[in-house]
């Protein structure tokens, strides 16, 4: 018997799973707030809903994977959301980083409609996407993530559990403040090498070579001398994302300076209106504070 598939949210990252599922063999409804994105899909083989609930109804598995909270309450709740369609014994997947509040509220809320909800982000921005190479971070059942598990590769190359409801969306925040920090600090470097006038492809192998080599170097590095911020993954995504760290360390009394700090780069990254460029754009904070584009700083 084919997986029946409801996906909800076609954005840089849900299209690619969604074409990686349809791929696969499975039977996938998707419904996408902007119709076109949908549309682009049926040509893949996959049927489009009107609405959330149209997406849910019927199907064994539903996957979401949108924005923020408030887009992931649009497509939950209401007289058109998922829960207003789901059935007993239907598994929900939430791929969206979002607050682990709302992932437990939602896990209670589809526990007492028979159904089974999984907070599951991925990390691997769009190439590994589009390549099927995601890893899910799974909160709630074991079992039924287990049970999932074969939709989830046909996605990505690994699920790992990390226990009750909720933990997702916490593994999930906190493995997104090591990875702005991370890029914030490769600008930084970068802008001090370009002020003092060393090449930047000499300064980019050497920071692979040594012991700052990252993989925020190696998926950014060669885009940032080519001044290239072509979505990957989106700063005013990363900068909502810090926010909800900032949030959650407040709530678990958790110092985090260098969170905080980020945090301030990437907001004045936003509001200089570089927050729908690939986060690696925080690179033209510096670059205006140092006088000179780091991409130029080349043989």
């Amino acid at each position: 018997m084919t997986t029946s598939i409801g996906f909800i949210g076609l954005g840089t990252m849900g299209y690619a799973m969604a074409a990686n599922l349809l791929s696969k063999g499975f039977e996938v409804t998707v419904y996408n707030r902007t119709a076109a994105k949908a549309e682009q899909l049926r040509e893949l083989g996959a049927a489009i809903a009107a609405t959330p609930a149209e997406a849910a109804r019927g199907r064994s598995i539903v996957i979401t994977m949108v924005s923020n909270d408030d887009s992931i309450r649009d497509v939950y709740d209401g007289e058109t959301g998922i829960f207003s369609a789901v059935s007993e014994g239907t598994v929900i997947v939430d791929s969206s980083t979002i607050s682990p509040d709302l992932a437990r509220r939602l896990a209670a809320d589809a526990a007492d409609r028979g159904a089974v909800f999984l907070d599951a982000p991925v990390t691997g921005s769009k190439p590994a996407a589009e390549a099927g190479m995601l890893v899910f971070m799974v909160g709630g059942s074991a079992k039924a993530a287990l049970a999932v598990e074969p939709v989830l590769l046909a996605m990505g190359r690994k699920v790992i559990p990390m226990g009750p409801s909720g933990s997702g969306a916490v593994a999930k925040l906190a493995h997104n403040t090591v990875v702005g920090i991370n890029t914030a600090a490769l600008m930084e470097g970068f802008a001090i090498a370009a002020k003092g006038g060393i090449d930047g492809g000499s300064f980019l192998e050497l920071i692979q070579s040594g012991g700052a080599a990252s993989k925020a170097a190696e998926l950014k590095g060669s885009k940032l001398l080519d001044q290239d911020y072509s979505v990957q993954f989106a700063l005013e995504l990363m900068l909502k994302d810090l926010r909800l760290s900032s949030v959650l360390s407040d709530k678990l009394g958790v110092p985090t300076p260098l969170l905080e700090a980020a945090k301030s780069l990437y907001q004045v990254g936003d509001t200089a209106g570089h927050g729908q460029l690939d986060l690696s754009a925080v690179a033209k904070v510096y670059e205006q504070w140092i006088g000179r584009a780091i991409g130029e700083a080349k043989s």
